[in-house]
């Protein structure tokens, strides 16, 4: 009888009479569990088991894996390798049942046949392992129905880059829970954006307004400013894309039509749905751009317009006449502060600094423009796992984030602190320290939201 080395491991009862009859081996008996996939005892975030341990530890797996066995010969099987591009491709399709008949030889080919599915390629594959939570988020996006509320759940700690595109597309409400309605939704709401860039870009110039050719002018001016430090938004194609989405969407939004700001809200989708192309890869530095077809460049376009259009309509007002939204966010960022810093609130009132003055543009952007961003993605796996992520959490962030510099800004008079404000230093942040920012922002959310007490303005 033989196991699967390696992090998985599974048991065969032999049914051959003459087994039967033979004597006792010096190996113990593994137990019998005849058409069952196992974990190995100890399982782990990476999965990774020394391959000495007891398969009588193991426990029942709900994921499909291959086992492996002796062949004819006597050689044993090697466990196979999955590697993460055929993961997200065929997302652990199950093995065919086996009978507790079956030849050995016939259970190799099963292997082989599936090693084969795996992977085509003879190179040797540097994946890294996959973690447990990769697989959480392989089994939930692949089931017949997303249950979109665990997914919430499961993404508040951060989204794997490779599924990052698909989990934010869910979330945002741009994909249906159905799987099976997914094809559908991407043909038909990527062919309602091609003829609305008929309906309102591709149009002669005299032929609109004069209010549209100011909205026009105002975007083509602001997309050439639009994360100015990353590469990505230098390519002509891009800044193309974004300026026609950007337009299109205040033509349907009279409401509020383009306002400076949106802008960078488009940046983040941009570049997390161009990385779907490339399994996950940061395509930040615009080298992948040579690579990226224009029936990819008008995918990516029309799935941020329309997941632009879902993130925008729970923040409204933000961008409406006055925009009474964004000053609601900072009184209640102000009499946070007041409560959780008395002494910081003290001293930036005290220097003549008004939260006005640096905390409109944290609300306006999102502190798209304080951090890097990959931080900001980070950041956005949490906002979209919030209920109302971008308008009552993100509050909650930035008092943090301004807590987090309060010993140094009691130092600095007005000009300093007022420059300080206006070039915050992120520049070396990564995942952990946005990890420390969203942990404390939990805890005050905890702390006081829905608590009469916590703001003396009055809710809508």
């Amino acid at each position: 009888m033989s196991s699967l080395p390696g992090f998985l491991r599974r048991t065969f009862r032999s049914h051959d009479d003459s087994e039967e009859d033979s004597g006792p081996s010096t190996a113990p008996e593994s137990p019998s569990i005849p058409d069952r996939r196992t974990f190995s005892a100890g399982l782990r975030d990476e999965l990774v088991v020394d391959e000495s341990e007891s398969t009588a530890n193991a426990k029942p797996s709900p994921y499909p894996q291959p086992p492996t066995s002796s062949v004819g010969d006597g050689s044993s099987l090697t466990p196979m390798t999955i590697s993460k591009r055929h993961l997200r491709a065929v997302a652990f399709p199950p093995l065919p049942q086996t009978d507790e008949n079956q030849t050995d030889d016939s259970t190799a080919s099963t292997i082989q046949s599936y090693d084969d599915k795996a992977d085509s390629s003879t190179t040797p594959r540097n994946y890294p392992p996959i973690t447990y939570r990769e697989r959480q988020f392989d089994i939930m996006l692949n089931s017949p129905i997303v249950p979109v509320r665990e997914l919430r759940k499961l993404s508040w700690n951060g989204v794997p880059a490779p599924l990052r595109p698909k989990v934010w597309k869910i979330l945002l409400g741009y994909l249906p829970a159905n799987s099976s309605r997914h094809e559908t939704t991407y043909k038909r709401r990527r062919r309602e954006y091609k003829d609305s860039i008929k309906q309102h870009y591709d149009i002669p110039d005299d032929s609109r307004t004069n209010s549209e050719q100011e909205t026009l002018r105002q975007v083509l001016v602001d997309v050439p400013r639009t994360a100015p430090d990353v590469p990505l938004f230098h390519n002509d194609r891009v800044r193309r894309c974004l300026s026609r989405l950007l337009y299109i969407w205040a033509m349907r939004h009279p409401a509020s039509s383009y306002v400076q700001g949106i802008n960078d809200l488009a940046t983040p989708l941009i570049s997390v749905f161009l990385s779907g192309y490339f399994e996950g890869e940061d395509c930040l530095d615009g080298e992948r751009m040579q690579d990226v077809t224009d029936s990819i460049l008008e995918e990516v376009e029309a799935d941020t317009y329309w997941c632009l259009t879902n993130l925008l309509a729970g923040i409204q007002d933000h961008y409406t006449s006055d925009q009474p939204g964004m000053q609601r966010m900072v009184m209640h960022l102000e009499e946070l502060v007041s409560r959780i810093d008395a002494d910081l609130a003290s001293h930036l009132k005290n220097t003549g600094i008004e939260f006005i003055q640096f905390a409109f543009k944290w609300m306006n952007c999102l502190l798209l423009r304080e951090f890097k961003l990959s931080c900001v993605m980070r950041l956005w796996d949490t906002y979209l796992s919030e209920e109302r992520g971008f308008e009552e959490f993100h509050v909650y962030v930035c008092a943090s984030f301004l807590v987090h510099f309060s010993a140094e800004l009691q130092q600095m008079g007005f000009d300093e602190l007022f420059q300080f404000m206006q070039n915050m230093p992120t520049h070396d942040w990564g995942d952990r320290e946005c990890e420390i920012l969203l942990s404390s922002a939990f805890v005050l959310s905890t702390l006081f939201k829905g608590s009469e007490a916590h703001l003396n303005v009055v809710r809508d």
